[in-house]
């Protein structure tokens, strides 16, 4: 269970909150001026071997310091995390435990990258290992000429792989993959114009393979390959599923459907066969080092305790500033073009996991859960809505991502300039400035948090990913939700198939929307 506490735990909880919403938030200038070893006692780095083997290292750092979290408030965090047995929900992630228990299931994403039981390390390897296969095969020509791939899902099953495939093909890229989720034809018949069919695989992604939007996609991409001469659609076509059962009878070739278990939710999915358009673009040899980068998140999570916990101090941020600060929103800006889809990943993540509105035994929430995660590329993003982070009204605590090492081959100046910007703003954040003129006034006192990577490589994404999985689990601990179901996406869709068939009776405004839309 998400949560494991009793009557004496909860009213430890109850008091620990209680405790946070009595401190006093000292400025961030009189943090610092309080405490000058402040960057370094707040500043934690996670590392990786370089290579499999190497004493070599890489890793990222990530730098607290400009949020106020103070140790009064630190000590009084983790005193919560105590009282609603974070240690205990913590094993019971890593170790098989029912931890999604309106749906009855374990959470075994992290066996994926070899953080789980030994059980569900073999079975998961074993899954790799046959994606491994498949890839490797189809690298060699065991499919024929391939040189591009569509890949079809929606959610989790396309927004990890859509990630991942633009931060690592920068350079090069093995086979041409086009991510596909959007039902609108729009996005489809993009994919189409820039592909061959002749050389073109589908990658049909489906946790349940009854996802309608993701089969229709799937329908379509089959005729366009067999309107444009393929004698055998269905035989370019590769299923990722828990239900390989279902994906048979779809009409798949049994070798060609690579399963995932049960247990993995479709937005912890991505090191599983859904990662497979993935390892098709960039090799099997990259997808294993971003799942290397993954477990080192994880060993760290499992290993580390209170405020040494990266992820966990994370989620003490979190929510601090929606709790006690009433931030609804956060904002991340990565600092890298190779990360520009990460905040559409992270929206996902956070807000699918922890936008609840009761705890994970049915009882109300007693606050805000997940805040409204949003946010940008720099530097674009500076001439955008940064107007409204220096001097709106709203106090929106940042991330700020970037890495130390370009990923571009010109002039250094561009890389230095992209890095000068971004430490800039979290000090400008902090600041503030003042001025005799109010529209040149800058309050200061705003919140950032800074992830600088060695360099935005596959083990860094994989570390990155990972953290954000772990501080979703630790954000939930906190404040005793299940944050592996997602029932809230279900209603539209069951109000959408009533539309569909002509039953059940609507709102006038609906009514009115649908006649006008030619579905009445």
């Amino acid at each position: 269970m998400m949560s494991t506490a009793g009557n004496g735990q909860a009213s430890d909880a109850a008091a620990a909150w209680a405790t946070l919403r009595t401190l006093a938030t000292p400025t961030l200038a009189q943090l610092f001026a309080n405490d000058p070893a402040r960057p370094e006692a707040l500043t934690r780095r996670i590392s990786w071997p370089i290579e499999p083997g190497s004493s070599a290292e890489a890793g990222m750092i990530i730098d607290f310091s400009k949020t106020h979290l103070s140790n009064e408030a630190l000590a009084a965090f983790e005193a919560l995390a105590e009282a609603q047995g974070f240690g205990a929900a913590r094993d019971a992630l890593f170790g098989g435990g029912i931890v999604n228990p309106t749906e009855g299931r374990a959470a075994t994403h992290g066996a994926l990258r070899g953080s789980g039981t030994d059980a569900q390390v073999e079975e998961a390897e074993a899954l790799l290992a046959r994606m491994g296969m498949l890839v490797e095969a189809i690298h060699e020509g065991a499919l024929g000429e391939v040189r591009h791939c569509i890949a079809i899902g929606i959610g989790g099953s396309a927004l990890g792989p859509a990630l991942a495939i633009d931060a690592l093909t920068r350079d090069l890229a093995l086979v041409d993959v086009h991510v596909v989720s959007n039902i609108d034809g729009l996005a489809l018949e993009q994919a189409f114009a820039a592909c061959d069919p002749a050389t073109t695989l589908i990658a049909l992604a489906s946790k349940t393979f009854t996802t309608i939007e993701t089969l229709t996609n799937a329908n379509s991409a089959l005729k366009w390959l067999a309107d444009n001469g393929v004698e055998d659609p269905g035989g370019r076509v590769i299923a990722l599923t828990a239900a390989p059962d279902k994906a048979v009878e779809w009409g798949v070739d049994e070798t060609r459907v690579l399963p995932f278990v049960e247990s993995v939710g479709g937005r912890y999915s991505l090191f599983s066969s859904i990662g497979f358009p993935v390892a098709l673009a960039v090799g099997m040899e990259e997808f294993r080092a971003m799942l290397a980068g993954a477990k080192a998140v994880d060993d760290h999570f499992r290993q580390t305790e209170g405020r040494a916990n990266a992820p966990l101090i994370a989620a003490f941020a979190d929510q601090f500033y929606t709790r006690i600060k009433g931030c609804q929103t956060r904002a991340v800006f990565a600092y890298d073009e190779r990360l520009k889809l990460l905040p559409d990943y992270l929206q996902q993540l956070e807000m699918e996991s922890n936008g609840k509105s009761v705890k994970a035994d049915g009882t109300p929430v007693e606050g805000p859960t997940a805040p409204v995660t949003w946010g940008g590329v720099g530097t674009d993003a500076q001439h955008a809505v940064f107007q409204l982070l220096h001097q709106g009204t709203h106090l929106i605590p940042v991330d700020f991502i970037a890495s130390i090492g370009p990923g571009d081959q010109l002039d250094p100046a561009h890389h230095r300039t992209l890095l000068l910007n971004c430490l800039a703003q979290g000090a400008a954040l902090m600041a503030g400035k003042s001025s005799e003129d109010p529209a040149r006034a800058y309050a200061g006192d705003r919140p950032s948090t800074t992830f600088l990577v060695d360099d935005c490589d596959a083990a860094a994404l994989g570390a990155l990913i990972a953290f954000h999985e772990q501080r979703t689990f630790a954000n939930a601990v906190l404040m005793g939700i299940n944050p592996f179901d997602q029932f809230g996406v279900e209603l539209g869709k069951a109000i959408a198939k009533q539309i569909d068939s002509g039953e059940g009776s609507f709102d006038p405004s609906t009514q009115a929307l649908m006649a006008a839309a030619g579905l009445a």
